[in-house]
């Protein structure tokens, strides 16, 4: 595309996004035709919300819906809020509650929670994808604005000092702080028609516009009421909302417009942080009879900003003395310019803080009823954001802050989502001398981080018998644990749900930080051939995070000591996943067929059912017992010579047919019972003994196999041996097919083979 074109395309972006100003007569039939225009703030965000869909999850082992506006799909991405689902839920309960009007309406909704839980991106989470709801033509949002230099030119505009003899267009002065436009209409008129928009509106949520015009806006109106009315205007009402005077527009929802950000830095009195404050110049400059003028009025407050949408106070433990300021806002649904003149507010609030803020609120907590604090505490709904305890979610949060990778994940299988886990993630950095080297974390090792962290924040009191905190972590992140054959669900675990998971840990930013400075460091690491000195190893990593722990300042000694004893279980797992990958490798060319495997189990099927098998002429077969007892003894490797009457099964092998593969194929007879059940059909990978065969090996079929094989000749085979062709072939495995690179494949199956050699026979 050319530079005009780029111009051409940001034309059609403004011209979708902004209409043509209307009158008030048009922007009534608007909301009739769509009544989301008209939404009052918490409605308007719960629709924003439920406008961009919801997706099926998995979040501490348990399936849950979760609403795509979280993801930030209108921002590809950018801010979107990993984990946290079951929060930003009941977030979401809360505003429909808050919206419609029961019980909740009073509430200050607070999010609480530890540094680098995405805290900070919900806030621009909300921000992105308010600013792009309001784009489209469902969520545009419209307020006022006014001229009355049209009423006679010689008077005052309602401009800061302006000139009102200037052009027509430079005398429309947009309201303040996003007015709604049905304010404009008296309370008695507005009430009958929020009564006909609601009774056709087929939504639980009703609209609510109970404002009054704000002081900006009322000004003009009185200016321009008191004129006609001087003049005998008969239609009073239509003269001072003419075209010529009142016009309804639209805007794009933005921080300064529709929603209001206070900072932690942000300082002042509490009423110029709330609302505004006076501008004494201008209170000169237009004569108003010894009163204020509320034009004079700067209004940038967080409330006025935020009005009609959202008002965020963020840190707010730095401005704990305002929360008390706020607590008529959600009751009264008013705020103060000064002693005499009054500003109704429709915005939906949102206080954001680490856990000192509860501190702070708790410091009288001892005073019991005396408690000069309890009325703010009353209206604080607070909503708790943990660490993430996925480790799908770990590990794409934190090749975020490696890569600045916007993507969010979806998968259709947990299988998919394991293979972005392992994944290696290369970075480019410049050393010491300025030069650029590309360094590369090898599969699995952003896994370790991610796992490490994940285990670092659980409770481990609550483990049953058998079972590591790996396990639990894996647990949340299936929903399962796969022992051999046996898939066990998360409800047969008794996990407490009211436990400490997610309330303190490894913080992502110390993992980050971790990797960033091991990005930085040299490897004394050496190949003729290969650039072994820029691979990032798991080992390496996990070594890191824990030597690096006694140096950081965010961890107590309690806490030290703990998180160094988690590592253990993490490093054996991880292990296991290098050492499957290079067994896998090494026996890929020599894994059993589907051919095979599927014959064997129509095979097992025929012989307990007496369904009739028939060969390639259509001729009726019997089962085939030899068949079945070579695949089961050769294949699958589970029974010995011993457990057969010469072809014919004993008892063992008997039950593990009917348990292991008659009972799963049955299961899927059932789960497709409204179809023609033929075994062809089943896919053999949904058997978990099946998938075993299909998928995994173990190094008894590498020695059966590769009878001259020798581990401990891996780092320099001697050519023309056995161990020498398996090498090359293991290499250029896991390099086409596994994800690695020539550099990371040699360390990682030297590592694997290394520990091997130990108990090679």
């Amino acid at each position: 595309m050319t530079g005009e074109d780029y111009v051409t395309e940001a034309n059609r972006a403004l011209e979708e996004t902004y209409e043509e100003p209307m009158s008030l007569a048009a922007y009534v039939d608007r909301v009739f035709e769509n009544p989301t225009v008209a939404s009052h703030a918490s409605k308007y965000l719960l629709e924003a919300i439920e406008a961009a869909g919801t997706r099926t999850v998995v979040e501490e082992g348990e399936e849950k819906e979760r609403y795509r506006f979280f993801d930030d799909p209108q921002n590809d991405g950018e801010h979107a809020i990993l984990g946290n689902t079951e929060v930003l839920n009941g977030f979401v309960d809360d505003l429909r509650s808050i919206a419609a009007g029961r019980a909740k309406d009073e509430k200050i909704i607070w999010f609480e929670g530890p540094t680098a839980t995405g805290k900070s991106e919900l806030k621009r989470c909300l921000v992105n994808g308010l600013r792009e709801y309001s784009k489209t033509p469902e969520g545009r949002r419209y307020t006022v604005e006014w001229n009355v230099t049209t009423a006679e030119a010689s008077e005052r505009g309602l401009s800061y000092g302006g000139d009102a003899t200037a052009g027509d267009d430079q005398n429309w002065y947009e309201s303040p702080v996003q007015a709604h436009p049905l304010s404009v209409f008296p309370p008695e008129v507005r009430e009958d028609l929020l009564a006909q928009l609601n009774d056709g509106l087929d939504d639980h949520v009703p609209v609510q516009v109970d404002a009054q015009l704000d002081p900006f806006s009322r000004e003009a109106y009185d200016f321009l009421e008191e004129r006609y009315r001087r003049e005998g205007e008969d239609a009073l009402f239509s003269a001072i909302t003419d075209e010529n005077h009142l016009r309804v527009k639209n805007y794009v929802v933005d921080v300064g417009q529709g929603v209001g950000v206070l900072h932690s830095e942000d300082d002042g009195p509490p009423k110029e942080r709330l609302v505004g404050s006076w501008m004494h110049g201008m209170l000169q400059e237009l004569d108003s009879r010894g009163r204020k003028n509320p034009q004079a009025f700067s209004y940038d407050g967080v409330l006025s900003q935020g009005n009609g949408v959202l008002t965020i106070v963020e840190d707010a433990a730095q401005h704990a003395d305002l929360l008390q300021k706020l607590l008529n806002v959600p009751d009264e649904q008013s705020v103060k310019l000064d002693k005499g003149i009054g500003m109704d507010v429709d915005t939906q609030m949102l206080i954001i803080s680490n856990p000192d803020l509860e501190a702070q609120l708790n410091q009288h907590a001892d005073r019991n009823g005396m408690d000069p604090l309890k009325a703010l505490k009353r209206r604080l709904d607070k909503h708790r954001f943990g660490y993430l305890t996925n480790l799908s979610l770990e590990t794409e949060l934190i090749r975020r802050e490696l890569t600045n990778e916007t993507e969010v994940w979806e998968a259709d299988s947990y299988e998919e989502l394991a293979e972005r886990i392992r994944e290696p993630v290369t970075v480019t950095v410049k050393d010491r001398d300025g030069e650029t080297r590309v360094q590369e974390f090898a599969p699995h090792a952003i896994e370790s981080a991610a796992l490490y962290a994940v285990v670092t924040r659980m409770d481990d009191e609550d483990l049953p018998n058998g079972l590591d905190l790996v396990d639990k972590a894996l647990i949340y992140d299936q929903g399962y644990l796969q022992e051999g054959d046996i898939r066990r669900v998360k409800d047969e675990f008794d996990f407490d749900d009211d436990g400490t998971d997610g309330d303190h840990g490894v913080p992502v930013t110390y993992t980050r930080d971790t990797l960033a400075e091991l990005l930085q460091t040299d490897r004394d690491r050496h190949h003729p051939d290969l650039s072994v000195e820029d691979v990032i190893m798991p080992r390496d990593v996990l070594n890191a995070l824990v030597e690096g722990l006694a140096d950081a300042p965010v961890f107590s000694a309690n806490e030290r000591s703990e998180f160094e004893n988690r590592v253990v279980p993490v490093k054996n797992y991880i292990y296991d996943q290098q050492e499957s990958d290079v067994i896998e490798a090494i026996m890929h060319d020599k894994r059993v067929d589907e051919e095979t495997v599927a014959e064997y189990v129509e095979h097992v099927y025929a012989w307990e059912t007496d369904e009739p098998l028939h060969n390639d002429r259509g001729e009726r077969v019997e089962p085939d017992p030899l068949k079945m007892k070579l695949f089961e003894v050769e294949h699958l490797g589970r029974f010995s010579e011993d457990e057969y009457e010469g072809n014919l099964p004993r008892e063992s092998v008997r039950n593990f047919r009917r348990e292991k593969v008659i009972t799963s194929l049955n299961r899927h007879a059932w789960e497709h019972r409204n179809e023609d059940f033929s075994v062809e059909d089943v896919d053999l990978t949904a058997i978990p003994v099946i998938k075993t065969v299909l998928e995994s090996h173990d190094w008894d079929d590498v020695e059966r196999t590769f009878e001259d094989f020798d581990p401990r000749q891996w780092d320099d085979p001697p050519n023309g041996t056995e161990t020498a062709t398996v090498k090359e072939d293991t290499i250029e495995t896991l390099v086409s097919l596994f994800g690695y690179t020539e550099s990371s494949a040699e360390l990682t199956s030297r590592h694997v083979m290394g520990q091997v050699s130990y108990r090679w026979d």
